[in-house]
């Protein structure tokens, strides 16, 4: 580390303007005074601290926090219980290919990566030096409690929802996703059994604002046949969207169990129901309210407010009584083209509760069925790889007779203990990381190896995108939580209409308190309030999706979900040049920052670098870490300076970007 450390604050002083700490781009700020520095007593004391740039809202820490339901406070027995029989699993397999597991990592490898796994961020200065200090000999156990009960996991495992389900504010022109994106984080936030919100969105009805769980099936709206593809794999991680076209070439599926797994989705409708009153069913709805405006706007011209308020009204889910064929195209022997498919899943049973239901209740009772395996072994396999950092089997959404699995009991086991915890993944993720298999000391391990990798410890994996911007957020921000985005309730009131009853003052009304609220004029406005530099200072699950290719969270990596799990850990020149000279990372250099403010405040250089360790990799320096920083803090111009190279070339060091 030393080496690294050395290299990176020469390479600073070279190549980068750290001189934020003093100086900030775009203009000087009010240097802080050298001379208690140079005397060690204090590194950068000032009579008047510099005029801060940061957005108010960022600034001062938030007075209020989300609810979130709490672990089960009488559950921590039973959940070392659980842990401790995947340690038991873990080890006896390791034994029997003689293999060892690693050591149990330290309290400051443990702590930097329970934060980053559970809530998506490095802890703060404050954060650590409380579990660091802390002698409970249950202090790791009562800190995952805390963590797993905070907003910033519900933040977290939405990134991670978001990923899965494609979360985006516009999946097509006219379709809103935001209340659908309030749904799945509000979902998480409230702990709700994950077969029953899974259940909800495979049937759900209503306009999106109404039953925001609908945003699911309009996620595909217009693509039947892909939608059942995405829900397969998504919820059963089965691949068959091969089948669609012809027999699977590397599965058993063929494209008549394909349609006949389809048919029972064929009635699902998503556009405006025809009104109970058939009087008022007098063609389009939203072509009237529109053609009505052309009539007597200048120019024809409609504002794209009006229309998006109209259009958008027009989609509503709902399901009717109707038959799925085969193409016409169809070349197999089972059955002729074009002929009625009548629904059959693909394997096992539509529960006996379900067989009276409608098509789609019957699909989603079986998806969501306790006796279907591939249904809890999928998410027992996902969350299994969100903690760990790879599955039991890969790839983890296609599952297969003959897929390999690296531990088959201990699949067997979690996909068992999801069912027997009634789906309560906050419980179920408690588990595992209670136990010593998730606490050891993790491998460098790489899947393109082609060999099988049997759980020593966790894999050492390079942060998501989010997670990078979330830790560089913790050491920048108060208040990440400045902004969040409306919840259903909210988007409801600047957008529904009646579209049957509405009239075009009706319409103009609402569309002004779109235009006014939500419409992306509107939203961008009220985002710049938070922003610095072009830079939303908010977490990652607020920000608009997909964000734009240029942006800090795409150039490391997070997809434009348009793709399942689209995310990509590549290593990128863009990556490096925002990391070396990003406005993201000039912010925490900035005056008012967390880190500065800190740096700043501490008693002498010494401790001013100990809080610099502390505060991006959470840890002390080593006695080579701190001379070599001491070194450029008194060789700098200023001192200042000096500490603003030592953070940047921390942050730009592989053990601030990976999850060790």
């Amino acid at each position: 580390m030393n080496k690294i450390v050395k290299w990176l604050v020469v390479t600073a002083v070279l190549c980068h303007n750290s001189s934020a700490f003093a100086q900030r781009p775009g203009g000087p700020s009010k240097p802080r005074a050298q001379t208690a520095a140079q005397s060690g007593k204090q590194p950068a004391a000032a009579a008047k601290p510099p005029q801060s740039k940061l957005p108010a809202p960022v600034r001062q820490p938030s007075s209020t926090q989300m609810e979130v339901t709490p672990v089960n406070a009488s559950g921590r027995s039973e959940a070392a219980v659980s842990a401790g029989e995947i340690d038991f699993l873990v080890e006896a397999k390791l034994r029997d290919l003689g293999l060892q597991p690693n050591p149990i990592a330290s309290d400051e490898v443990f702590l930097r990566r329970v934060y980053l796994d559970v809530v998506g961020r490095i802890p703060s200065l404050e954060e650590t030096k409380k579990f660091l200090d802390s002698t409970e000999p249950q202090k790791r156990e009562d800190l995952i409690d805390e963590l797993l009960s905070s907003p910033d996991y519900v933040s977290n495992f939405y990134n991670f929802w978001a990923d899965t389900l494609r979360l985006v504010q516009y999946p097509q022109a006219n379709i809103v996703g935001e209340p659908y994106m309030a749904y799945v984080k509000d979902q998480i936030r409230q702990n709700r059994p994950y077969d029953q919100w899974v259940y909800e969105m495979l049937t759900a009805d209503g306009k999106l604002w109404d039953n925001p769980a609908t945003g699911f099936q309009l996620r595909d709206e217009g693509m039947p046949l892909p939608y059942v593809d995405n829900t397969v794999r998504v919820f059963l991680g089965t691949q068959i969207g091969c089948a669609q076209c012809h027999d699977h070439p590397f599965d058993n599926w063929s494209q008549y169990q394909f349609y006949q797994l389809a048919a029972y989705t064929a009635g699902t409708r998503t556009r405006l129901k025809p009104p109970a009153d058939k009087s008022k069913a007098t063609g389009n709805p939203a072509n009237r309210l529109i053609n009505e405006a052309r009539d007597v706007a200048p120019g024809g011209r409609v504002s794209g407010e009006y229309q998006r308020v109209v259009r958008a009204n027009s989609y509503e889910v709902y399901e009717v009584a109707a038959t799925l064929r085969l193409p016409h195209d169809y070349a197999y022997s089972d059955a002729k083209p074009k002929d009625v498919v009548k629904p059959q899943v693909l394997w096992g049973d539509v529960p006996e509760t379900a067989k009276g239901g409608t098509p789609r209740e019957q699909f989603a009772a079986w998806v969501t069925s306790r006796d279907n395996e591939r249904f809890k072994r999928t998410i027992a396999n996902r969350m299994w790889k969100r903690m760990l950092g790879i599955g039991l089997i890969e790839p983890i959404d296609d599952f297969r007779d003959d897929s390999d699995c690296a531990n088959e009991k201990l699949l067997r086991f979690l996909s068992d203990n999801v069912v027997r915890m009634n789906f309560n993944l906050k419980e179920f993720v408690r588990t595992i990381l209670y136990s010593k298999t998730y606490q050891r000391e993790a491998s460098d391990y790489q899947l393109t190896s082609g060999e099988m990798y049997y759980f020593p410890g966790p894999v050492l994996r390079r942060m998501t995108a989010e997670q990078v911007w979330d830790s560089i957020l913790t050491l920048a921000v108060n208040n990440p939580w400045a902004f969040q985005r409306p919840s259903a309730a909210e988007f409801k009131e600047a957008i529904d209409l009646d579209l049957y009853s509405a009239t075009m003052a009706d319409a103009e009304r609402v569309a002004q308190k779109f235009a006014a609220t939500y419409h992306q004029p509107a939203y961008r406005k009220l985002l710049n309030q938070f922003s610095y530099q072009g830079n939303i200072l908010c977490r990652s699950s607020e920000l608009p999706s997909p964000l734009p290719p240029e942006h800090f969270l795409r150039q490391f990596g997070q997809g434009d979900r348009e793709t399942i799990n689209g995310q990509d850990d590549s290593a990128t020149v863009p990556q490096i040049l925002a990391m070396f000279n990003g406005p993201i990372t000039h912010v925490m250099l900035e005056s008012g920052s967390v880190i500065y403010d800190n740096v700043m405040n501490a008693a002498n250089p010494r401790d001013a670098v100990d809080t610099i360790f502390l505060s991006t990799l959470a840890r002390m320096p080593s006695n080579d870490d701190r001379r070599e920083a001491l070194r450029e803090v008194q060789r700098a111009e200023r001192p200042a300076v000096g500490l603003g190279n030592v953070i940047w070339a921390l942050l730009n060091t592989r053990e601030f970007l990976f999850v060790q």
